[in-house]
């Protein structure tokens, strides 16, 4: 194994502490009460899946089917999610947005880029902000490998 420099461990360590703040920070930015984490991140990865098996998001959720199916029977209820028949298999269902689950995905991301664009505004000089974007360009090459 190759040695890993002192600030190589740093910056890992840091960056995962940071990033899941972050990133609980900004779900719980536009969380409404009446879902769960779960029925939202069902309902989000929906809105970017378009149609898709339940099966498939049970897959890009890294859950089982049998909680995907009484996640998606969660959004169906509050008339979030429709089902449709495969049109290439019958005995699956495909799972869209209905207008009322776009809108408010919409409203929730809307919502987030808002809370975060205002926290660089408020809380951050303008070469701050520059310095974030430098950082977030070498970050970029992380996500490519």
């Amino acid at each position: 194994m190759v040695d890993i420099s002192d600030s190589a461990a740093r910056a890992a360590r840091d960056l995962r502490v940071v990033f899941s703040r972050l990133r609980r920070r900004i779900r719980e930015v536009a969380q409404d009460t009446d879902l769960t984490p779960s029925q939202e991140s069902a309902l989000t990865l929906v809105g970017k899946h378009g149609a898709a098996t339940a099966s498939a998001l049970a897959s890009a959720e890294g859950v089982r089917p049998q909680s995907m199916a009484a996640t998606l029977a969660a959004l169906d209820q509050h008339g979030l999610i429709r089902r449709a028949p495969d049109p290439d298999d019958g005995r699956r269902q495909l799972v869209t947005l209905t207008d009322v689950g776009r809108a408010r995905v919409e409203g929730n991301r809307q919502a987030r880029e808002e809370w975060l664009a205002r926290a660089f505004q408020d809380r951050f000089t303008e070469d701050e902000r520059r310095t974030v974007l430098a950082g977030l360009a070498l970050l970029e090459r992380l996500s490519e490998q």
